[in-house]
């Protein structure tokens, strides 16, 4: 086939347009949900380590004694959070007079001196401290701290509970791989379904934009030589008026010509729409394929006719347009070269043979010569394919052979 170029070839472009947005929405509206449901799954995870951090800070500070104007820390050692995790530590700020208390299981490794600017800071702002901190390992933690209060209402110091989050944001991290290789796959899933969508969609349009073009051009090139040599006898005519009786014989054959190529044309298009309607009647076939074969321009060519009375139950003009069609091509294709053409023409029980004394068709290529377009000989390759098209039509069926002298057959058989 031809390149694809002109309108089916922008249109067939536009596939991939429509490609590339569809995949585009798909793949925005895919990222922004796997965005969303990621974002839920780290706050869910912070949730629940804050969850154990806010009950370990207020279970704490309800163990803390004070008395004599001093904080004791000493019933923390006989609960059951003195050993188990999150760990915690009550830690002192500025001249507050106790000392730091630790929890004894070590859940993860802080350096003391962090956790003391974390509880100046929640005593200097008075308002509870939440955030992560790098472990004295590099491993990431989560922290809460809350000041502590004392009976006069000053605040003296912070409990701060601290976990291990390295564990969850491994968790995490490895979930966003899965969603974002998923989400590759899905893309280009996506990819191809709207690649494969766009083009049953732009196929049909497609298809019958190159068949237009095919065609266009099939019948500016069979029109090409019928006007110029009507521009040339109408030349003659002109200067030479003498001439008009030989000349006005050759334009007629002309005019149908074109008659013909544009009839077919015609005919093809409404083939192709399913409005080709069949006007069906009784018809004498032996007397319609006379008529054709005495009405054809032989162009030098000799036929041999012979017929028995046969009557079928067909569309006379279409018929006669299929029987045309078959001589013409025998006539143009059916000799060798620098022979004139002999066409032998056969009609009896429904059945119309025309045979042809050419070179033959190999069986690859009798496979192709009823194809759309399927011409050997420049031409628009619309008349066999008419012909199969009107024999279906009316319920028969075409068939090609191959004689013994090596010249080609047409069989066509109608119901009788």
């Amino acid at each position: 086939m031809a390149a694809r170029t002109g309108a089916a070839g922008r249109l067939r472009g536009l596939r991939w347009l429509l490609t590339g947005l569809f995949t585009a929405l798909n793949a925005a509206g895919l990222l922004l949900f796997a965005w969303l449901a990621l974002d839920m799954d780290s706050k869910q995870g912070e949730r629940a380590i804050d969850a154990e951090l806010r009950r370990v800070t207020p279970a704490v500070i309800q163990l803390l004694d004070y008395s004599d104007g001093r904080l004791t820390t000493a019933k923390l050692t006989l609960d059951s959070l003195y050993v188990r995790c999150p760990q915690f530590a009550v830690m002192p700020t500025g001249s507050a007079a106790f000392e730091a208390r630790l929890s004894r299981f070590p859940c993860a490794n802080v350096d003391q001196a962090v956790l003391g600017e974390i509880a100046a800071t929640a005593v200097r702002t008075r308002t509870p401290q939440l955030g992560y901190l790098r472990g004295t390992d590099g491993k990431l933690v989560r922290f809460f701290a809350e000041p502590i209060a004392s009976p006069d209402g000053s605040y003296i110091g912070a409990v701060i509970a601290s976990a291990d989050a390295q564990d969850e944001k491994d968790r995490h991290d490895r979930r966003v791989l899965l969603v974002a290789l998923g989400c590759l796959v899905l893309i280009g899933a996506l990819g191809a379904a709207g690649h494969v969508v766009s083009g049953w969609m732009i196929k049909p349009a497609a298809v019958a934009l190159e068949r237009h073009e095919e065609m266009l051009n099939g019948i500016a090139h069979d029109l090409g030589r019928p006007v110029t040599a009507l521009g040339l006898l109408a030349d003659t005519a002109m200067r030479n008026p003498a001439s008009m009786g030989k000349v006005t014989p050759r334009i007629m054959r002309l005019s149908k010509r074109m008659g013909g190529i544009i009839g077919g044309t015609l005919m093809q298009a409404r083939f192709e729409a399913g409005v080709q309607q069949l006007a069906i009647q009784s018809v004498q076939l032996d007397q319609l394929v006379s008529a054709v074969v005495e009405d054809i321009p032989a162009e030098g060519a000799r036929i041999v006719f012979s017929a028995v009375p046969t009557r079928v139950d067909a569309d006379p003009v279409l018929i006669q347009r299929a029987v045309e069609n078959l001589l013409g091509n025998a006539i143009q294709h059916g000799h060798r070269p620098g022979e004139n053409a002999v066409v032998h023409v056969k009609v009896g029980g429904g059945r119309v043979v025309v045979a042809d004394e050419g070179p033959g068709l190999d069986p690859v290529t009798a496979e192709k010569v009823f194809g759309r377009f399927a011409s050997g000989g420049g031409s628009t390759g619309l008349g066999l394919y008419l012909v199969r098209r009107i024999v279906d039509a009316h319920g028969g069926v075409l068939r090609i052979y191959r004689s013994s002298s090596g010249g080609a057959i047409f069989e066509l058989v109608l119901p009788t």
